[in-house]
Order: structure tokens, then sequence, then C-alpha cells
């Protein structure tokens, strides 16, 4: 074979991972607009509609750390084609879906296999990979998906459920799942790097499989059932009890799920951070700004995804390209604390929004720096995370960065949203209208999310460190690539 046949096969692979990743986001958005036609063809209850929701955030959330670990010991490829296979009959089971129950069921099985599939796609990723420039654009591709694929669902999920119903977001997954499981097993690396542990740490598996899930029951009821309620609290006090007893298991088990000394590496433990923090601002900007959009400026479904445009168009660009270009000339820290400040400009500028707001005026130029910012953070955040991480362990740093991401996402996402609902209660208290006291709550919730990203920017900022220089041979591979500044080497350690 080739080196340029090998080059082929390579990228042709990522558009498989990639394939695979997007049926996972989307369907973490796509829902959201399909939730009305689902509530009245199904007859849900406004409480129990959430849990279409919920359902898949609680799977999701709880077995993304397993799933990356569980890559690591029985092979990356075989939990990928096995986490898509699931997804894809969960997929179709939720599309032929009559019952309350039965789709409940199946989304929460979807979210079973799509944090299994996610979990080790990006250690996937990284062994196709090795050469620093071609992985900078790889990484610029597949952080694309991850953090473009959320606005996408939202157009989608409307185009959709209006031309076709609500089955369709779920059964248009099918065929594309059965095409990426094919595919993968003649694309995909089946090999395992490095020495490998063939026993699993049961119970630091169970102990942290539950922590997450009940962190993540906590956060998703949190509004319904209030954050200093008993149900809350004492979620949460379960959470810490059972991460307490999972991390002194596995400082004194053999083999440890998850070798506590991965934190020791400084860009893995501050990329968790910027995560976490990132993740919380973004799902800020998704959700509340559509929102305002729907019942502010009183937008239809497909002209709120259509408003997200711009910024995923922006963020294709920078992603597909300019992002693994400055990653190669700038090194990962510039390009990280540019692009959250970017990213927080954006926000801010949208917690001015105003009741009687235009696009042109009041949400364009906030999309355009939040596409901005967001295309340019997202693969730098992504390499920080992987850069120094041994190959042995890729799917525990992808299982534990996904996590934090998610949790980061779904802990701000509630706690922004019930300081908007606060704020807007406080509003319609003093005597406001409805519609200024729920603008009023979006511009308060923006502004918080906001200093996150801004926090998120200067602890990148500050805290990641450059990497060491390549070796002699991974130096000479790279004559052809442009030069790089003596700063700027910390990107060639990635290979």
């Amino acid at each position: 074979m080739t080196a340029t046949t090998d080059g082929r096969t390579r990228w042709l692979a990522l558009f498989v991972l990639c394939m695979g990743s997007l049926m996972i986001v989307l369907d973490s958005t796509i829902v959201n607009v399909a939730l009305p036609s689902i509530r009245a063809a199904l007859h849900f209850s406004p409480t129990s509609l959430a849990w279409v929701v919920n359902g898949y955030m609680l799977t999701f959330g709880g077995f993304l750390l397993l799933g990356g670990r569980l890559g690591d010991l029985f092979g990356h490829r075989r939990l990928f084609i096995g986490g898509i296979a699931l997804f894809t009959v969960a997929s179709l089971a939720c599309g032929l879906s009559g019952s309350k129950g039965l789709l409940v069921a199946a989304r929460t099985v979807q979210g079973f296999g799509g944090a299994v599939a996610s979990a080790v796609a990006l250690s996937l990723m990284m062994s196709l990979f090795v050469e620093p420039a071609e992985r900078a654009k790889a990484m610029g591709v597949f952080g694309f998906v991850a953090a473009g694929g959320g606005s996408i669902g939202v157009l989608l999920g409307g185009v959709i459920t209006d031309v076709l119903s609500w089955h369709w977001i779920f059964l248009v997954n099918v065929p594309i799942g059965i095409a990426v499981c094919l595919v993968s097993l003649r694309l995909l690396p089946s090999r395992r790097e490095g020495s490998v542990q063939t026993r699993l740490d049961v119970a630091g598996a169970v102990l942290v499989t539950g922590a997450l899930m009940l962190a993540v029951y906590a956060i998703v009821n949190g509004n319904n059932a209030g954050w200093t309620s008993a149900q809350t609290l004492g979620l949460l006090g379960g959470t810490l009890v059972l991460l307490a007893a999972f991390l002194i298991t596995e400082s004194r088990v053999a083999s440890p799920l998850m070798p506590l000394g991965i934190f020791k590496l400084r860009n893995l433990a501050t990329a968790n951070v910027v995560a976490v923090m990132w993740a919380a601002a973004m799902f800020a900007w998704f959700f509340l700004s559509a929102l305002y959009m729907q019942l502010v400026l009183h937008y239809s479904p497909l002209q709120v995804g259509l408003a997200f445009l711009p910024a995923n168009l922006i963020m294709g660009a920078f992603s597909l390209g300019l992002s693994a270009q400055l990653v190669m000339r700038f090194g990962i820290r510039r390009p990280l604390t540019i692009g959250l400040t970017l990213a927080a400009l954006g926000l801010l500028l949208f917690s001015r929004a105003p009741v009687h707001g235009s696009f042109l005026a009041d949400i364009l130029p906030s999309m355009v720096l939040l596409g901005i910012g967001g295309g340019m953070a997202f693969n730098p955040m992504l390499l920080a995370a992987m850069g120094d991480v041994d190959p042995a362990e890729s799917g525990l740093a992808s299982g534990v960065v996904n996590t934090s991401f998610m949790m980061g996402g779904a802990l701000g996402l509630a706690i922004l949203a019930s300081l908007a609902a606060s704020h807007t209660n406080s509003l319609l208290g003093s005597g406001a209208g409805h519609t200024a006291a729920l603008d009023g709550g979006y511009r308060l919730a923006f502004l918080a999310g906001a200093l996150l990203a801004a926090l998120a920017a200067a602890i990148g900022g500050s805290m990641l460190r450059a990497l060491p220089a390549p070796p002699p041979e991974d130096a000479a591979r790279q004559d052809a690539l442009p030069a790089v500044q003596p700063e700027e080497a910390e990107i060639s350690a990635i290979g």
C-alpha cells in the first residue's frame, strides 16, 4: 500500500469517525426542536417530557469514563463499532416508538451506546494521525463536529420535523449507523497501543459510574426539584461519597480503572478545567440564545436554526483549515486564549440583547464572534488534553475530557437556566412585562456565561505548558512544514 493510499485511508477513516460522532452530537440537540410534536403525539406531561432529554443525558454522562477505559482494555475499534451499533438499534426503537415508556427507555440505551462510541473516537483519531501537521488538521475536523454539531442539530431538527415528522429525527440515524459500522471494520485500526491490562477494575467502574449518574440526575432535575431541596442536596452528597470511595479504591488496587497519576499531567488537568467552563458557557450560548430568539423575538424553529448558520460556517472554516494553521504556527496556548476571549465577547454582546432586537444588529455580531472563538479554541483544547498522554491510556484521557465537557455543559446550563428563571421571576414580581422579564433573565445568564468563558481563557493562557520539542527523527519529518517559532514548538510534541 502506497503512502498516498495510506493517507487517503486515514482521512476516510476520520470521515467515518466524524460521521459516527456527529450522529451522537446531533442527537443531544436535534430532539429539542421536536419536543412539542413528541409531547402532542405521545401525550407526555410537561414534567415527563423532560425525560426524553434527561434519559439520554443520564446514561451518556454516566458511562463516558467507563467506555474510555474499556476501549483501552479491549480495543478502541471494537468498542466504537459496538457503541455505534447499539446507538443505531436504539435510534430505530426511538423512531418506531408509540408510547412514552418505550421512547424514554430507547433514549436511555442511546445514551449508553453514544457514551461508549464517543469515549474511544478521539483515541482512534489520535492513533490514525501521528504527524503533528496532519494531527492538527484532523483534530480541527473532529473539533468542528463536536463544537458545531449541536447548533447544526437545531437546523436539521426544524427541517426534518416540519417536512417529515418527529419520528425521522431518529430514523435518519439507522442507515448512517449501519454504514459507519460496516466501513469501520475496514478502515479503523484494530491494534491496541502499548501494554494493555487484561483486568477491569470492577469496583472502580461501579463507583465512578454510579457517582456520575447520580451527579447527572441531580443536575438535570435541579431546576424542577430546587437546588437547595433535600433531593438535590442528597444526590450531590451521595455523588461526593461515591467519588471519595472511588479515589480511595483507585489508590489501592493493582490495576486501577483511572490511575490517579494521570492528573499529574499538567496540560490534561488544565484542559479538563477549561473544558468544564467552556462547555458551561457554550451550552448557555446555544440553548439560551435559542430561547431568546423563540420566546422574545418569536422566531420559528427553522428561523432559529438559520440564525445559527453563520456561526456554523465560521467554525467550519476554522476547524477545517484555519485552526490547524494557527496551532502549527502559534502552538496551543494563544489560539485557545484568544478564541475563548472572543467567545466571551460574543456572550457579552448577547447580554445586551433587547426585547425588540434585530438579527443584523443584535444576533449576527455575537454569532460571528462565537463562531470564530469556538473554531479557534476547540482544537487546541483537545490537543492539550491528549497531547502528553501515553497511548495506552488515550481512551482514559478521552473519556475524562469528554466527561468534563458533558458535565460542565449540563451543570452550567442547569445553573445558568436557573439563574435566568430566578431573575425573570424577580422582574415579574417587580411589575415587568412577561417578555421583558424573560429578556432580563436571559441577559443575566449570558453575562454569567461570558464570565465563565473569560475565566477559562485566563486559566488556559496561564496554566498550559509548552510541550518539549520533538526528538530528532520527528523534527526531521517536519522539514516540509512551515517554520515554528521556538516558543511555539509545543505542538510538535503531539506526535
